[in-house]
């Protein structure tokens, strides 16, 4: 089959992408060989994106793709016959035929698509340290944090368990006499002390960078249920790929959090998925817009991990394609590893710019016929400087080519148009209402009640049974049983935890049997805590 002969230019092995003095054809056996999208804002790097989705999809494979201006969500939509495609298609041998795919809204946020969350625990230190834009000091501290965690079997799922945990590792304050009451959080300190000298400044220097996170809506993205990526490896009743759009305006205003979450789901990509080595197909292909936010400041061991994946997820069956302004935005030991680039216009006002043109032009195996440096400053919208891999896995000679047509519709949707396919999405009431299972927050609370509650009945000399734990703790809130004095630390954490009435007591003894109930049901505890690349959790 042809790019002649068929209505749409695909055929069963190759997506058709535009045509020029040579047709550009990006071959799916060689698509998990990653690829890159350049240009500057306006050139046309988002249709680009969405003609190579939308081959993707036809052909079977599954698509990931992050939203940031809302253009992108016109995928999911009928495209329209406008005079300028037609023609377009009529000068590349091309039938229009108008279509439109599967799609799946997502959004951190949980306002134009689905939810996404991920619990702490899966995040991992290494990643969290880099949304919150930690120093060396610090991670350290978050490290021995997650260790703690491990160890006591505190299983860290939202924003209030971290807090919780970091709040149990801070060291007492002062010395204590020799009959002052120890702790009930003794042991977790003591352990973390044994890591390295924990102290309460750093811990406290976390917290802020936490609060700082939660008011960018952090909050939002940790917690449960989980997202489960084979969600996002699905195909429609048709055979086709379904499209995954990541809803990414509200997300970008956040940049660390927009590209750590985007680490962490090709980390867990990473982890999950067996070895495939190289399939006709792709699994699953990811289009990660506004790339250069993933590598910004990033450390050297955070590189050193992104590397590794990006080299090795290939054998996953997963293709990884960056978008992002210039090629130079990708640090030189990612962009050996992508194969296939489509590179749309750049501009050179400046010494710096052309620096920037001339790097780009050298990024591709020449072509006699072009000078690619030139070509680059010279590109109208629409246009690009092409090359994929073919053969053998090398790279062809760079060819200037007008990238084909989308069928879908070019632009957004309305919010109507978005809420009758989120109504319609096959993940609708999966991931839309949060669940509050029982964790770190919940168990180092009911430690610190349990040890109050022990001490009080010791020193009580009420009625058994819960009536007369109750009372001995009201008496101990009014005074009726205490001595006249200082109140021992077990006294005041009585006073504090049981200033509610009796019946808020009891209330609250139920919401934790049913948060434990909860907590069992969303599989949180019985986890494994085997953390891989980047942090993520090895499932089993």
């Amino acid at each position: 089959m042809t790019a002649q002969d068929s209505k749409l230019g695909d055929t069963d092995d190759k997506i058709f992408v535009g045509k020029g003095d040579e047709q550009a054809w990006l071959t799916l056996a060689l698509a998990n060989r990653h690829g890159l999208v350049t240009g500057a804002t306006g050139t046309g790097k988002t249709v680009s994106l969405q003609v190579m989705a939308e081959g993707f999809a036809r052909a079977g494979v599954p698509v990931f793709a992050s939203d940031i201006k809302g253009d992108l969500s016109g995928i999911s939509e009928v495209g329209e016959a406008k005079d300028f495609i037609v023609k377009r298609a009529t000068e590349m041998g091309l039938t229009f035929q108008p279509d439109q795919f599967s799609t799946v809204f997502w959004d951190v946020f949980g306002e134009q698509g689905h939810p996404v969350r991920a619990t702490v625990t899966e995040m991992g230190p290494l990643l969290l340290a880099r949304m919150l834009d930690l120093n060396d000091v610090q991670e350290g501290v978050l490290n021995v944090a997650f260790r703690v965690a491990d160890d006591n079997g505190l299983t860290l799922i939202d924003m209030k368990d971290l807090r919780a945990l970091l709040d149990a590792i801070v060291p007492d304050a002062g010395k204590k006499g020799a009959d002052a009451e120890e702790s009930p959080l003794a042991d977790i300190k003591k352990e973390a002390q044994g890591f390295g000298n924990v102290t309460k400044a750093t811990v406290g220097t976390i917290q802020r960078q936490l609060l700082v996170l939660e008011n960018q809506g952090g909050t939002k993205f940790f917690g449960e249920p989980a997202l489960t990526l084979k969600d996002f490896m699905k195909t429609d009743r048709d055979g086709r790929g379904m499209v995954n759009i990541l809803v990414a305006d509200k997300l970008l205003q956040s940049p660390r959090l927009y590209a750590t979450f985007l680490l962490w789901m090709l980390s867990e990509l990473f982890e999950e998925l067996p070895e495939a080595g190289d399939l006709p197909k792709p699994k699953l292909v990811f289009f990660f817009d506004e790339a250069h936010l993933l590598f910004n400041d990033a450390p050297k061991a955070l590189m050193d991990k992104i590397e590794q994946v990006v080299r090795l997820i290939r054998s996953k069956g997963v293709g990884v394609y960056f978008v992002t302004q210039n090629p130079v935005d990708v640090p030189d030991r990612v962009l050996g590893q992508l194969g296939n680039r489509v590179q749309h216009a750049l501009r050179a006002f400046t010494p710096c710019d052309q620096k920037a043109v001339a790097a780009a032009a050298q990024t591709f195996r020449p072509n006699p016929k072009l000078d690619t440096a030139k070509v680059i400053m010279e590109l109208g919208k629409g246009e690009a400087l092409v090359s994929f891999l073919e053969g053998n896995g090398t790279p062809t000679m760079v060819e200037r080519v007008m990238i084909r047509p989308p069928s879908a519709r070019i632009g957004s949707i309305t919010p109507e148009e978005r809420k009758a396919i989120m109504d319609a999405s096959p993940v609708k009431g999966k991931y839309d209402t949060a669940v509050d299972a029982e964790s770190a927050y919940e168990m180092i609370q009911k430690r610190i009640a349990g040890t109050a509650a022990t001490a009080d009945a010791g020193a009580a000399d009420g009625g058994g049974g819960i009536l007369g734990q109750i009372g001995s703790m009201v008496g101990t809130i009014f005074g009726t049983n205490v001595k006249r004095g200082r109140l021992s630390a077990g006294q005041v954490i009585a006073r504090d935890v049981t200033r509610s009435v009796t019946n808020q007591v009891i209330g609250g003894m139920a919401a934790n049997l049913g948060k434990s109930v909860a907590g069992q049901l969303g599989g949180s505890i019985g986890r494994t805590l085997v953390r891989g690349a980047l942090g993520g959790l090895l499932r089993r």
